[in-house]
């Protein structure tokens, strides 16, 4: 057995020994509960490579749970689970965990082609609808001004405007302009269960995770992931949000669902030991937090925590990585403990407050 993560710890991954293998490969469907059936479609974003859909039997059709990515190759990958897992019964409605392509991605081409409508929650639905209707040629001088003041050289400022400001609208057919609104502690049914609406923050606006008591599922998409943390930034749309805040609060909502609960993530595989994982999340945060207090006695940008927080090569991504740090930075400016200010070229630097004060 392959040593294990420290995060990994606690985790029990029950289809390991599966007769069809630890997860379905590409165009199959592993049933992981009675009528709950486990796909996995591939995605071009390196460190990820899959991501999982779910698809729920609904009575006479099927309810399906995140899309996949547009692409061709996924809906060539889709058109042959129609023909051999559908038996006959139609996509009866597309429920959406939230606004990231590779979840909405093909919402638009399925409702289309099963005239199923939409479930979302409202702040992932609009959210994605203005950033799909916001595509522009050219990145907004507001943003520029943004990735400015957190350090980026004009090389990687070159480097952003040179991507244009249109990707999130390529990676989506197009989105619904209707859809049904699902709202926390909502109890969705599908197929005679219940499936509980508990909406998480900080990933994203209002994330929908769907819980079933009877069969102790937890479909939590990128709220809670077994091998990675899910990324947790501030972006210029809003530029002092407390994404990071709001997400370890989030997490308290997981705690007291069963400790056997089997968790379906969006990334990586099915598994138990809910309470272990949430436990590192809250730890890994701490500890990203306690790094960043220990070196902030002196002033510092958002670029030279970057070397804090991260050990890997993060030179082709940038601005996830800012937004990471700006999330671990805000959560500390909102507890308080250290406080900001432009410097002289315009950059914004870090300090402990106590020190800061001090130094006035």
């Amino acid at each position: 057995m392959s040593e294990r993560h420290e995060g990994e710890i606690g985790l029990i991954y029950p289809f390991a020994e599966h007769p069809a293998g630890p997860r379905p490969q590409e165009g199959e469907a592993l049933e992981v509960r009675p009528g709950v059936f486990w796909l996995r479609m591939p995605i071009p974003i390196p460190g990820l490579n899959f991501i999982n859909l779910w698809l729920l039997r609904d009575n006479d059709g099927w309810a399906l749970v995140d899309t996949g990515l547009l692409t061709p190759k996924i809906q060539q990958i889709w058109e042959g689970i129609f023909d051999k897992y559908l038996q006959g019964r139609p996509i009866t409605r597309l429920i959406c965990t939230h606004f990231h392509p590779d979840h909405l991605g093909l919402a638009g081409w399925l409702q289309q082609r099963w005239d199923a409508p939409l479930w979302m929650t409202l702040g992932e639905w609009s959210f994605g609808r203005m950033l799909e209707l916001e595509a522009l040629p050219e990145v907004p001088e507001a943003d520029i001004q943004f990735y400015r003041r957190a350090g980026f050289s004009e090389a990687a400022i070159d480097e952003m405007r040179s991507r244009g400001f249109g990707n999130f609208k390529r990676h989506v057919s197009p989105i619904p302009r209707s859809y049904t609104r699902i709202v926390e502690g909502d109890h969705i049914r599908i197929n005679d269960t219940d499936w509980q609406v508990i909406v998480g923050r900080g990933h994203s606006p209002e994330h929908a995770c769907l819980y079933s008591p009877s069969l102790n599922i937890l479909i939590s998409g990128d709220q809670v992931l077994p091998r990675i943390s899910p990324h947790i930034g501030v972006y210029p749309g809003e530029p002092d949000a407390r994404s990071l805040t709001l997400y370890l609060r989030s997490l308290d909502k997981f705690v007291d669902l069963p400790a056997d609960v089997l968790v379906l993530p969006a990334h990586g595989d099915a598994f138990t030991g809910l309470p272990a994982r949430i436990a590192y999340l809250k730890r890994h945060h701490r500890e990203r937090l306690d790094a960043l207090m220990l070196a902030l006695e002196k002033p510092h940008t958002v670029m030279d925590t970057l070397p804090l927080l991260f050990k890997r090569d993060i030179s082709g991504h940038l601005q996830l990585a800012t937004g990471e740090a700006l999330a671990h930075l805000h959560h500390l400016i909102g507890e308080g403990l250290i406080e900001r200010r432009l410097n002289a070229a315009g950059v914004y630097e870090y300090q402990r407050a106590d020190i800061a004060m001090a130094a006035q």
